[in-house]
């Protein structure tokens, strides 16, 4: 590999509130494996390390995508994708040497997966109140800045809920065809969901 070339090409997800400008999901990630030199040992790592310079970037961000129509922009010399869902701006930040185009993937599997997960409201009551979600399934798109997966339907298989109801274990048919008949139910049902959710 290239000196320079590394896995690690997400420096931030984050989600904000359009009215007032309000963090509702921040994630900023540094690169895991860079370990600081002796010329910044005195400065954390990441390009945003602190809470007040993560907020001046968020406040600006929002302020330079409110009133734009496209996708991406060249923010504070980083490639910043962007999508306005209801109320909230979800955003991708990167270096200005990463793909744009797998960055775009990432950020259209972030608000896919929202969608397929919430049912179509992607606002920012839902996602305050499903905050346990947004996070588990932005973890499965992006782990310590490293893109791990793009494809909404795996991303929402993965971080769904469980069942709510306690189910009776007596009442299961464990025999070979109980097992094939729940296989052939799940994988209708699957379909049928799939073809609700597209």
């Amino acid at each position: 590999m290239a000196p320079g070339m590394s896995l690690s090409s997400v420096n931030a997800i984050v989600i904000l509130n359009i009215d007032d400008g309000s963090r509702i999901f921040a994630k900023y990630y540094s690169a895991p494996h860079h370990a600081p030199t002796a010329s910044s040992s005195h400065q954390s790592s990441g390009p945003y390390a602190d809470l007040k310079s993560q907020k001046t970037f968020e406040k600006g961000l929002l302020e330079k995508t409110s009133k734009q129509t496209g996708d991406i922009i060249l923010y504070d010399n980083r490639i910043v994708l962007y999508k306005m869902e209801s109320d909230v701006m979800m955003y991708v930040v990167a270096g200005v040497d990463e793909n744009e185009v797998l960055l775009y993937n990432v950020i259209l599997a972030l608000r896919d997966s929202l969608h397929l997960l919430f049912k179509q409201s992607v606002d920012k009551r839902t996602i305050i109140e499903n905050y346990d979600l947004v996070s588990l399934a932005i973890d499965e798109i992006v782990d310590d800045g490293i893109i791990l997966e793009t494809d909404p339907t795996i991303i929402v298989q993965r971080v769904s809920k469980a069942p709510t109801q306690d189910v009776n274990l007596s009442r299961i048919d464990l025999s070979e065809q109980g097992v094939n008949n729940l296989a052939q139910l799940g994988k209708a049902k699957l379909t049928d969901w799939l073809r609700q959710g597209l």
